[in-house]
C-alpha cells in the first residue's frame, strides 16, 4: 500500500496531463497565440505513450530484466523521467522540449503500466482489487491538488517561460521518490527466462486475447470513457470570459482534486461493498450530472462548487471502472491484459479532448455550453451498456470471471 501511494504520488505530479507542468504549458502555449484546438494536438502527442501500454505490459511480462519483471523497468522509467524533466527545464521552444516530454510521457506511461500489473496481480491474489485502486488514486489526487496549487502560483508570479521550466525542475525530482520506492519497498521474486515460465506467460496472453469477456468489458470502457471533452475549452473559457486569474484557476485544479479525495475517501468508507455493477450504474448518474453542472459556472464560487462535484463523480467513476478491469485480467498476463484495457480508455480520452476541442472552435464556435450537453449525455449513454457485461450482483472479489 506505501508502495502504491508513493509511485501515484509521484505520478500525479510528474504526468503532463494533470500534474505541475499542466497549467504552464497551457498557459505558455496560449500566451504565444495557439488556439485551444492547437493546444490539445500539441498535448496528444504526449498521449501516444500511454495508448501503447500493452507493449510494456508485454515486455515485462515475457522478458524479465535482470530477471525481474517489474522492478528493474521502474528504475529505468524513474531515472529516464529525472533526466528529461531537468533537461526541459533547460529549454525554451515547444519544438525543443517536445521530444523530452514525449521521453517523460514513455517513461510515466511505463511506470503506470507497471504498478497495474502489481495491482493486477496481488489485487486478484488477495482479493483487495477495489482496495488498491483506491490506495492508488486517493494519493494520486492528493499530489495533484497539490501540483495545481503550485502550478498555478507559478504561473501567476513567473513569466509563462519561467513557469514552465520551474514546474519542470520541480518534476525531476519526484521521480527520485519512485526510484527509492521500488529500491526498498518493491520486493519480486527472481524469474529465469526459460521455455517453461514463458509457455506460461504465452498460455496467459492467449488467454487474455481470446477471453470474449475481456472484449466486452474493453468496449464498454471505450464507450464510458468516450464523452467529448471540454478541458482546454474550459481553461480558454476561464482565462477570457470568466477573467478568473492563472491563481485561482490552479485553485480550481485542487478543489477538483479534494473531490477526487473525498470521492476515494467515500467509496473507501461506503461503497467498498457495493457491486460493480451497482457502482458503475452510480458513476454513470454522477458523472452525468457533474458534466451537467458546468452549465452553472458563472463565477469564482460556482466555479468552485462544481468543480468539486465533478471530482468526486470522476473518481467514483474511475475506482469502479479499474477495479472492472482489474478483476478481468488473466494469469501471468497481467500486465499485458491491464495495460491494454488502460491504453483502450487512454485512446478514448485523447479522441474524448480532441473531438470536444474541435466541436468547441469548429462547430460550436467557442461556446462552451452545447459542448456541455453533448459531453453530459454522451455519458448517460453508457447506462444502458452495463447490461452487456453481464455482471452479477456481488461484490467484487479481486477474481477473473
Amino acid at each position: 500500500m506505501l508502495f502504491f501511494a508513493t509511485v501515484y504520488v509521484v505520478e500525479g505530479i510528474g504526468q503532463g496531463r494533470v500534474g505541475i507542468l499542466y497549467q504552464p504549458i497551457n498557459h505558455y502555449l496560449k500566451e504565444i497565440g495557439w488556439t485551444p484546438l492547437e493546444v490539445t494536438a500539441y498535448l496528444a502527442l504526449f498521449n501516444f505513450a500511454w495508448v501503447i501500454k500493452p507493449a510494456y505490459g508485454l515486455l515485462s511480462d515475457f522478458v524479465p530484466l535482470f530477471g525481474l519483471r517489474r522492478k528493474s523497468y521502474l528504475i529505468v522509467a524513474s531515472v529516464l523521467a529525472a533526466a528529461s524533466y531537468a533537461w526541459v527545464a533547460r529549454l525554451s521552444a515547444p519544438a525543443e522540449f517536445a521530444p523530452l516530454l514525449v521521453f517523460t510521457s514513455y517513461a510515466m506511461a511505463m511506470a503506470s503500466t507497471l504498478c497495474g500489473a502489481l495491482l493486477a496481480e496481488n489485487g486478484q491474489r488477495f482479493g483487495l482489487s477495489g482496495a488498491f485502486v483506491n490506495q492508488q488514486w486517493l494519493w494520486f489526487y492528493i499530489a495533484v491538488m497539490a501540483s495545481s496549487l503550485a502550478g498555478g502560483e507559478l504561473v501567476q508570479h513567473l513569466t509563462a517561460l519561467g513557469s514552465l521550466q520551474a514546474a519542470a525542475a520541480i518534476a525531476a525530482v519526484a521521480p527520485v521518490a519512485m526510484l527509492l520506492a521500488t529500491v526498498y519497498l518493491l520486493d519480486e521474486e527472481r524469474i529465469p527466462i526459460n521455455r517453461t515460465e514463458m509457455l506460461r506467460t504465452l498460455k496467459g496472453t492467449v488467454a487474455a486475447l481470446t477471453s470474449r469477456r475481456l472484449y466486452l468489458v474493453a468496449a464498454f470502457l471505450f464507450l464510458y470513457t468516450f464523452a467529448p471533452g471540454f478541458g482546454t475549452p474550459l481553461y480558454y473559457h476561464m482565462t477570457d470570459e470568466l477573467k478568473f486569474s492563472q491563481s485561482y484557476i490552479g485553485i480550481l485544479g485542487s478543489i477538483a482534486s479534494a473531490g477526487w479525495i473525498v470521492g476515494a475517501l467515500w467509496h473507501r468508507w461506503f461503497l467498498a461493498t457495493m457491486s460493480t455493477k451497482s457502482q458503475l450504474y452510480l458513476s454513470i448518474v454522477l458523472g452525468t450530472l457533474s458534466a451537467a453542472s458546468f452549465l452553472l459556472l458563472h463565477g469564482e464560487v460556482s466555479a468552485a462548487i462544481v468543480n468539486f462535484a465533478n471530482g468526486v463523480a470522476l473518481m467514483i467513476g474511475t475506482i469502479s471502472t479499474l477495479t472492472l478491469a482489474a478483476d478481468h485480467c488473466p494469469s501471468r498476463a497481467e500486465g499485458f491484459a491491464f495495460a491494454g484495457l488502460m491504453s483502450i480508455m487512454n485512446l478514448a480520452d485523447v479522441f474524448s479532448a480532441n473531438v470536444g476541442a474541435f466541436l468547441y472552435e469548429k462547430v460550436f464556435d467557442n461556446q462552451l455550453a452545447p459542448l456541455i450537453v453533448v459531453s453530459a449525455a454522451s455519458t448517460a449513454v453508457a447506462f444502458v451498456l452495463v447490461p452487456l457485461l453481464r455482471l452479477d450482483g456481488r461484490k467484487a472479489t479481486g477474481r477473473p470471471a
